[in-house]
Formats: structure tokens, C-alpha cells, sequence
């Protein structure tokens, strides 16, 4: 694929097979998201993988929480879809950078993994998570200090089912002046 057709076919994935995408295709969507461009180049974003099925569990039951709705056809109970790989994005928040280094960073690991013909979402409640004790939690188990801000987290895997449709660019979101 080319670069025009990844940006104009990828597409947030709201429904995921259990078979978990071998390790080396995560790792190259994980070393996409490193690449990413960071302010002043104090790339201030760490990407976590969750293996630790106990953990998915803790911050899927924590994100089901932040997001207070009950499940739904979509998503069931879960959060994240099904997917079977969970990533975490944080970024060091003494950094003037931080939210869009991360943000830039998942930016990133969504075009490379629709290239490798992953399906992705990215889930946005990782700030709250990492407000609370659960977030404490990961940082403690990771031996980091300071304050982290949680950026968002990526749902990866394979599609189940077919892609949602490419929706219209709103033409006004263009300016010239």
C-alpha cells in the first residue's frame, strides 16, 4: 500500500478475532510509534504493552468504570473491543511536549498497523486511568517516578469483520487565507 491509500483506507475497528498478531508485527507497529516526532526531541512518550492477563483485566474493569455506560452491542462488556493486544501510551508530564508526542506516537502505530494488515482503536481513557491508583500501580510496576499523563491506549489485533466504509471530509475543515 501506499502512503495515500494506508491514510485513506485505515479505520478505527470496533470488533476483534481472540487470535493474538505475532510478536514481531507488534513490535514493528510498536517501533512505528517510537519513530514518531517529538517536541525538541525529548521523546517524552513511553509505549507500554500489557501482557500481564491480570492487569487487562484491572484496566479493562477501570476503563468500563471511567467510561460509566453499560455494555453494548459493539463492544459487549469490554472496553476494547476484544482485541487481543493492549498498548498504553503515557508521556512524561514535566515535558512541554507530552500530549502530542503520545498522541503522535498512536498516530503512527495506527498507520503502520493498518499497513501490516492489523486492525486498531484508539482508546481514550487513559488519562483518568492514570490518575487514579490503578495508574499508580502501572508506573510503580514499571519502577517510574514523576508524573505521567495517560495519553490513550491502542486496541490491536485482527478485524472481525469487514472495515467500517471511509466517511466524507468535511470540506470546511480546510482554510486559505
Amino acid at each position: 500500500m501506499t502512503f495515500d491509500e494506508i491514510v485513506r483506507t485505515r479505520r478505527s475497528v470496533r470488533r476483534f478475532k481472540a487470535d493474538v498478531p505475532p510478536r514481531e508485527l507488534v513490535d514493528r507497529v510498536v517501533e512505528a510509534g517510537l519513530l514518531a516526532p517529538t517536541g525538541r526531541k525529548m521523546q517524552s512518550s513511553v509505549i507500554v504493552r500489557i501482557d500481564d492477563p491480570a492487569l487487562k483485566a484491572e484496566i479493562t474493569a477501570k476503563n468500563a468504570e471511567i467510561m460509566g455506560a453499560p455494555p453494548s452491542p459493539d463492544r459487549g462488556p469490554d472496553p476494547f473491543y476484544g482485541a487481543p493486544v493492549m498498548l498504553l501510551v503515557i508521556a512524561d508530564k514535566s515535558k512541554p511536549t507530552a500530549i502530542y508526542d503520545g498522541s503522535l506516537a498512536l498516530g503512527n502505530m495506527m498507520l503502520k498497523a493498518h499497513e501490516l494488515g492489523l486492525a486498531s482503536c484508539w482508546i481514550h481513557r487513559a488519562k483518568e486511568e492514570m490518575e487514579s491508583p490503578l495508574g499508580r500501580k502501572i508506573l510503580d510496576r514499571l519502577g517510574f517516578s514523576g508524573e505521567w499523563e495517560g495519553i490513550g491506549h491502542l486496541a490491536l489485533g485482527y478485524a472481525d469483520g469487514p472495515r467500517p466504509a471511509a466517511y466524507a471530509v468535511n470540506p470546511g475543515r480546510y482554510r486559505v487565507i
